[in-house]
């Protein structure tokens, strides 16, 4: 089992910034792919960004591309998402997400263990 904890989550202006954090416990951190996904009220949850266990190569959604970035320390069992240039549209409980699975680290399906998730909120 890893248990996940987001932080970091909360009100911010547009074109504020802010960093999530998930601080993960259990079996070997090192051992997993990281995701962030989101969720929108009434939407479905959409992949967000995505780092391999080792930290060599990351993915995002086009939609936060550029804007926000993922990074892993093994060494502290974290993961962390710097988000800039927020947007109202990035308004969403984060979730944060870890795989055994080699690959499809868009898929949500893939992620074996989810955290309780974290609100972030962008007003206009």
């Amino acid at each position: 089992q890893v248990q996940l904890v987001e932080s970091g989550g909360g009100l911010v202006q547009t074109g504020g910034s802010l960093r999530l954090s998930c601080a993960a416990s259990g079996r070997t951190f090192s051992n997993y792919n990281m995701g962030w996904f989101r969720q929108a009220p009434g939407k479905d949850r959409e992949f967000v960004a995505a780092i391999t266990w080792s930290g060599g190569a990351a993915v995002y959604a086009d939609s936060v591309k550029d804007r926000f970035t993922i990074s892993r320390d093994n060494a502290k069992n974290t993961v962390y998402l710097q988000m800039n240039s927020l947007k109202p549209e990035d308004t969403a409980v984060y979730y944060c997400s870890a795989a055994v699975a080699v690959g499809r680290l868009r898929d949500a399906g893939a992620y074996n263990y989810w955290g309780q998730g974290t609100q972030v909120t962008v007003s206009s």
